[in-house]
């Protein structure tokens, strides 16, 4: 059996190698799904977010927002840092709880 290559538990759990493991992770997942309705107005609205990465390594906040019951629209912004998505990601929740989007709560 062939030894010279070092194998991937060594990656993770040594010092020295350390540096060398993937850095693109996403630290934490970041997901949310709030809804606005009115009855009075005939309102039913929905907005989501996340950050994921994408091939490049890139965090991509994702936005889909429409109507309850279609699919809606989409959009999505990509940032060389995870920061700069979570920051952006903070600011839109902000905005829309201001505007009376609140969580769903499924029974």
């Amino acid at each position: 059996m062939n030894r010279s290559r070092r194998n991937d538990s060594e990656l993770s759990l040594d010092g020295e190698f350390k540096k060398h493991d993937h850095v693109g992770m996403i630290t934490q997942p970041y997901h949310l799904y709030v809804e606005k309705t009115d009855v009075r107005k005939n309102m039913a609205r929905f907005y989501a977010m996340a950050i994921e990465l994408n091939l490049f390594e890139e965090a991509c906040l994702m936005r889909r927002w429409g109507r309850i019951g279609t699919r809606g629209q989409s959009m999505s912004h990509h940032f060389k840092s995870e920061r700069e998505a979570v920051a952006l990601f903070l600011d839109l929740l902000r905005q829309k709880r201001r505007r009376g989007y609140m969580p769903v709560i499924r029974k």
